[in-house]
Parts: structure tokens; C-alpha cells; sequence
């Protein structure tokens, strides 16, 4: 069993926040990666031949609990599970169990998780039981063909499985669907259809630059203002105020209730309100999803026992976290705006 009490540290109290950065943004919200591998090789995310991390260059479960407790010391208030594929890391649930905890001692307002879905139906009712109230899960076509050939081989009856699965033990389900030109726009309204009729939201994500693929990002990119406007002229949408702790505008659809999110890291980007950092399965920080920056917590953790020192590595580096990232899809044929895959980041 992980160890569930936070000791040493500043000990803020669930409702203040240390993390703030140089542009008074209050970083609440840690996406935590604790694998870079998957069950499946999406064409949007990564290569079909992957090299992954060695595991020894991974964070032990102890390590990922240690860590996730420091941020949660320094006002992390939302903690979101990540991959690669989160549920294929052994013995995963050890690990939702002691952040389950926090939750308890109301250390933690919030623990999701974000799955492609293919090991959902083996796992939901185990996180249901360690406070998981809500999860995310990638999901770009009801078309089993299309889905096998995005995925590179992918089961969609098993995705399908998983959602009923989280559902039926009362797990709130959002639906994220990547945006792809010659797919999305004829995927659209069965995804929205099939979102709202099992009272679920649906966001839909322009692709990111991050990582060579094998597949030329101009030939995938599909501007969300473009997908907008094919789903207005068939459903009438209204903008909500609504905002989750996520970079998603919404939309509600007049004729189903439901809605509908948004996400555009190139047409709009959405800086300037960041309260997000993302840790590696390997331990490294980064500020920002679209920049360089990058600070080796594993090396702290290591290399010290004291939770002070590991407080003031993160203190540190959210001082300087950038006002906002660059990407940018270059018609000219220029490599990926990052090198790493986005697996390898953590969505």
C-alpha cells in the first residue's frame, strides 16, 4: 500500500494556492503522466513504430504518489491521471487508491483520468471506488473501420465496452475527439448524437504539432472554426459561459440540451487564463504543453529526502512558466513544433 498522508512541506490547506506564476496565473491543476506507453498508435499522437522510455527511467508508484502530494501541499487542488495510456501501467490502481486518500482528507478537490477507453471496462468500477467522479475518453469515430485504421489497429467495441462500463457505476464521461480533415466533419453529428443521447459532453480538439507522427500534419489539421461552422449549419448552438479547469470553450445544442467543447491550442490559444502544468512519466515538469521548458523532478526526488527541496524545484519552476506557447502547423513543410510526442508529455 502507497503512502496516503502528506507530510513535511508548507502544508497549505486545500484552499490556497502557492503556485503562482510571473503572471499572477494560479497554477491549480497538475496532469500527471504515468506512462508514455499505449495499447494503441493513434496517427495523431504517435509513430507506428515507437521507441518508448526504458522503465527504469520511469517514477516508481511511490515516486508518482510523493510527487503528486508535493503539488497538492503547494495548492493543487484538480490532479488529472495520464498517459500513453494510463490504466496499461501495472498496478495502476495502487496509485488511485493513495491519491484517493487525499481526496478523503479533503487535501484533493478533484481526481480524473483521461483513457483512450480500451481497458475502461477492467478498471471503472476500481476507480469509481477510489473518488473518481469523472473521466475523459478519446474517442474520434463510431465507425469500426475508421477507428481500426486511425488507431492502428484498435477494437472500437472495446472503447464502446469501457464507456457503458464507467456509466453504469455512475462515472460522468466526456468524450474528447481530435479534429481531422477528411474525417471529423462527416464524424461530427453521429459523435454529438451518440454524446448527448447517454448525456455525456463532447469536445472537439484541433491536432497539436508535438512529435513526428509518420503522417503530414497539413494533411490532418482541421481548424475548429471551420468544424464550428459545418455543425452550425445543422444544429443550433449557443455559447455557454461554462468552464471546467480545462482549456474547452462551450457550446449548448438547442435540439439535443447537450454540449459541446471546444478546444484550439492554433486558431485561438488559451494562455492567458493557464493554470495547468504537466509532469512525465520520467519526472520531468513542464509549464507549458507547447515549450522547451523543462525541470528534472525525479533528479530532486532522488537526489534528496527532504520535501522542502522538492517544493522549492517546483516553486521555481512555475515562477518562470511562459506566458503561452508558440505552435504553429507550417505549410512549408517544417518539422513538428516539438520533438517529443504528446504520449510522451502527458495529454
Amino acid at each position: 500500500m502507497l503512502n496516503d498522508v502528506g507530510q513535511g512541506g508548507s502544508g497549505l490547506n486545500a484552499g490556497a494556492c502557492g503556485l503562482i506564476d510571473r503572471f499572477g496565473r494560479h497554477v491549480r491543476y497538475l496532469r500527471l503522466s504515468v506512462t508514455d506507453r499505449c495499447d494503441l498508435r493513434c496517427v495523431y499522437c504517435m509513430s507506428e513504430h515507437m521507441t518508448f522510455m526504458p522503465r527504469k527511467d520511469l517514477l516508481s508508484l511511490e515516486e508518482l504518489e510523493r510527487l503528486a502530494r508535493a503539488f497538492i501541499r503547494r495548492g493543487v487542488s484538480k490532479l488529472r491521471i495520464t498517459g500513453g495510456e494510463p490504466l496499461v501501467r501495472k498496478d495502476i490502481m495502487q496509485l488511485f487508491a493513495a491519491l484517493g486518500a487525499q481526496l478523503d482528507a479533503g487535501r484533493l478537490r478533484e481526481l480524473t483520468l483521461t483513457t483512450n477507453g480500451t481497458c475502461l471496462a477492467q478498471f471503472a468500477s476500481d476507480l469509481a471506488r477510489c473518488g473518481v467522479k469523472r473521466i475523459n475518453v478519446s474517442l474520434d469515430t463510431l465507425d469500426p473501420d475508421l477507428y481500426r485504421s486511425l488507431t492502428r489497429g484498435g477494437a472500437l467495441a472495446n472503447v464502446l465496452q469501457g464507456i457503458d462500463a464507467a456509466r453504469s457505476v455512475g462515472l460522468a464521461v466526456k468524450i474528447n475527439a481530435v479534429a481531422l480533415r477528411g474525417n471529423t466533419v462527416a464524424e461530427a453529428d453521429r459523435l454529438i448524437r451518440f454524446a448527448h443521447d447517454r448525456s455525456m459532453t463532447v469536445t472537439f480538439i484541433e491536432t497539436m504539432p508535438l512529435g513526428d507522427t509518420g503522417v503530414d500534419r497539413i494533411e490532418q489539421y482541421l481548424p475548429l472554426d471551420q468544424l464550428r461552422r459545418s455543425i452550425e449549419s445543422r444544429w443550433t448552438l449557443s455559447d455557454l459561459p461554462l468552464r471546467t479547469g480545462g482549456p474547452a470553450r462551450y457550446v449548448r445544442v438547442a435540439e439535443t440540451g447537450g454540449t459541446i467543447g471546444f478546444i484550439t491550442p492554433l486558431t485561438h490559444n488559451f494562455c492567458e487564463d493557464c493554470n495547468r502544468v504537466r509532469v512525465t512519466a520520467s519526472g520531468i515538469l513542464h509549464t507549458c504543453l507547447g515549450q522547451e521548458d523543462a525541470v528534472d523532478l525525479k533528479a530532486v526526488m532522488r537526489s534528496s529526502d527532504e520535501e522542502a527541496d522538492l517544493e522549492r524545484a517546483i516553486d521555481d519552476a512555475i515562477r518562470v512558466k511562459p506566458r503561452g506557447h508558440d505552435f504553429v502547423i507550417d505549410r512549408n513543410g517544417a518539422p513538428p513544433a516539438l520533438s517529443r510526442h504528446m504520449s510522451a508529455t502527458g495529454g
